[in-house]
């Protein structure tokens, strides 16, 4: 269910590793493929396996589109650069490493954290109703989204325990005036969750943009369909999505995987 690794793995690297570098890399370019992309300035990370609590991050100054495994920086949960391959001169966003740090550490589940600032998203951010249960896209996160309230570019380290308060038990978060957040349990899952966040901000502005009265399901309605996708989750769906999104970049871009 992952992207086969090939012979590129540093020496001293471990399989586990790499494989988790290339899987991120993927998902990078997959980001990139759906238009969710801003510049320079947003960020996806991944637990690093093992006991060290190290997480990986972009390197600062890349655009999505031409990442790759070994481009991905390897942090400490102190934001110091860990990697033996001679990326201590490379950098890294601050206000990545505030939430990204600030997720991995209060959540041991957790193993992808992406953020985002599409147009859908900030758009629905700066909206008081949040994210309307309108589409069946934005049914999956009935009952099971958080919200963050704006403090500036989170550079301030003293955010990290409100940014985890205010997540509380959900995999998936809007940053009020700012953009999304979701949190997975693996990268297929965070790319599923992303996928399906952002399609539902898309539906939600452009059906209010119409300027027609809206349709909203009763509620029991909401809460089942949010428990049918759960169900979906439950069953590992998401690796489905996720090897049939990978052969959109395996063909034409599988240098990710160096």
């Amino acid at each position: 269910m992952n992207i086969s690794v090939q012979n590129r793995r540093p020496a001293g690297m471990s399989e586990a590793e790499w494989q988790t570098r290339c899987d991120l890399a993927a998902l990078y370019r997959l980001v990139a493929h759906f238009r969710m992309t801003d510049l320079i300035f947003t960020h996806i990370s991944a637990r690093v396996p093992g006991p060290e609590h190290h997480f990986l991050i972009n390197q600062y100054g890349l655009l999505f589109h031409e990442m790759r495994a070994s481009d991905l920086v390897k942090i400490d949960m102190e934001g110091r650069v860990v990697d033996q391959s001679g990326q201590q001169s490379r950098l890294v966003n601050a206000a990545g490493f505030t939430i990204h740090s600030a997720v991995h550490a209060a959540r041991p589940e957790i193993n992808c954290v992406v953020h985002t600032h599409t147009a859908a998203g900030i758009a629905v951010s700066a909206q008081k109703h949040g994210l309307l249960p309108i589409s069946q896209h934005a049914m999956m996160f009935y009952g099971h989204l958080a919200y963050h309230d704006y403090e500036g570019i989170a550079l301030d380290l003293s955010e990290r325990e409100r940014l985890v308060r205010d997540l509380g038990p959900h995999q998936a978060m809007i940053l009020r005036n700012h953009g999304l957040l979701v949190a997975g349990r693996s990268i297929p899952e965070a790319f599923v969750l992303i996928y399906y966040l952002e399609r539902a901000c898309q539906a939600q502005i452009q059906a209010m943009a119409g300027g027609a009265e809206l349709i909203f399901p009763p509620e029991e309605v909401c809460r089942h369909t949010a428990a049918q996708f759960q169900a979906q989750r439950d069953k590992e769906v998401e690796y489905l999505a996720w090897n049939a999104a990978l052969r959109l970049i395996e063909n034409d871009q599988p240098d990710y995987r160096s």
